[in-house]
């Protein structure tokens, strides 16, 4: 007979993870997997972003909701959304707006990592769209960016996953330098690349934050933004 999976709550209190992905794009399980080992984890929100493109985003959300729906009244909140990756920057705008006509409750856009190839402009466009909650690993984001995403309030990834980590550190000191918000995600494809509260931390602060800043990235912003997604 199987083990049975219990909760584990984090000790260094809640996790937030806005970035993950299904096999409903290029993740290797369920959303449902991906959730439900998040709960065990003792998160409190992972965010499953699929890839978008520009194909219809309603199946895709359609059935992420669907699944969504199981955990209904349990206070893990399992937030539904995508992932705009490598489209024109002139289509960003419309692709969020009709995501989140869709029901998206969150969108964020694939940043100009230094791990692959991304249309340049594709921050810019992201910052400006006034529609994107997170810019994922933006690469070599320049100070102009850093502070339009101070100012439209877009925030900023740092990134746990392999190769789009390279620019954490760069990230970092150009939020710190604007002002602009930041959080850690994980960026999962597959239940085991889930993040827990002390890698979490040790990514904050390998990116170069400071003891006094972690609050703010792993507690205060992630709070910011499930405000957003989830207004009460």
């Amino acid at each position: 007979m199987a083990a049975v999976r219990t909760v584990r709550p984090d000790p260094l209190g809640d996790r937030f993870d806005f970035h993950s992905h299904s096999f409903l794009s290029d993740g290797t399980t369920s959303a449902t997997d991906m959730w439900n080992e998040a709960r065990c984890l003792g998160h409190r929100v992972l965010a499953l972003t699929d890839h978008l493109s520009l194909e219809d985003p309603a199946p895709l959300l359609r059935r992420l909701h669907q699944e969504a729906r199981a955990w209904d009244g349990e206070p893990f909140v399992p937030l539904v959304g995508v992932e705009l990756t490598k489209l024109p920057p002139r289509k960003i705008a419309a692709v969020a707006r009709a995501a989140r006509r869709l029901g998206a409750e969150i969108v964020l856009v694939h940043g100009e990592t230094v791990a692959e190839s991304v249309p340049a402009g594709t921050n810019r466009a992201a910052l400006d769209s006034g529609l994107v909650d997170i810019l994922a690993h933006p690469g070599l984001l320049t100070a102009e960016e850093a502070e339009l995403a101070e100012k439209n309030s877009v925030v900023l990834e740092i990134s746990a996953r392999r190769g789009h980590a390279l620019a954490n550190g760069h990230v970092a000191r150009r939020a710190e330098e604007a002002g602009a918000l930041l959080v850690v995600d994980s960026d999962a494809h597959a239940p085991d690349q889930l993040v827990p509260g002390a890698r979490a931390r040790a990514i904050a602060r390998g990116a170069g934050i400071a003891e006094t800043g972690l609050r703010a990235v792993l507690e205060q912003t992630p709070k910011t933004i499930l405000r957003r997604c989830r207004p009460s």
